[in-house]
């Protein structure tokens, strides 16, 4: 695997940089009432996914990086709870958003297990 020189590179990002343009477009359309409601907290726990990962990429502790690709996976949890109240109120009906978030998670998870397992053989060959 290439290592990448931004965190634009990362298609974890990059899906993650997506799935807040829907966001943005599809809660234009929650009601207006909902501004500093549902559509603030949806908006900003999308953005915190992509930022986390952007802000944890040139961290060169690895639990540092670790602890900001959590406090990703805590806002995409977040949003996937978001998604379900705005389907139950009938501001949107879209599966496709929480299908993106599930692709988010598992690649998110994927490159967590990466950096642990390239922290630890780095750590097997400086100790050994």
């Amino acid at each position: 695997m290439e290592k990448t020189k931004s965190f634009e590179e990362l298609i974890v990002w990059q899906k993650a940089y997506q799935f807040v343009l829907n966001i943005y477009k599809i809660t234009e359309n929650f009601p207006k009432h909902e501004m500093y409601g549902l559509t603030s907290q949806l908006r900003r726990s999308a953005v915190s996914i992509a930022a986390n990962i952007a802000d944890g990429y040139k961290k060169k502790d690895y639990k540092n990086k670790i602890n900001f690709l959590n406090i990703a996976e805590n806002s995409l949890q977040e949003c996937k709870c978001y998604i379900i109240f705005a389907n139950d109120l009938n501001y949107i009906n879209n599966k496709e958003l929480y299908n993106d978030l599930n692709e988010i998670a598992k690649l998110l998870t994927a490159y967590v297990k990466s950096i642990l397992q390239n922290h630890k053989l780095l750590t097997s060959i400086s100790f050994a």
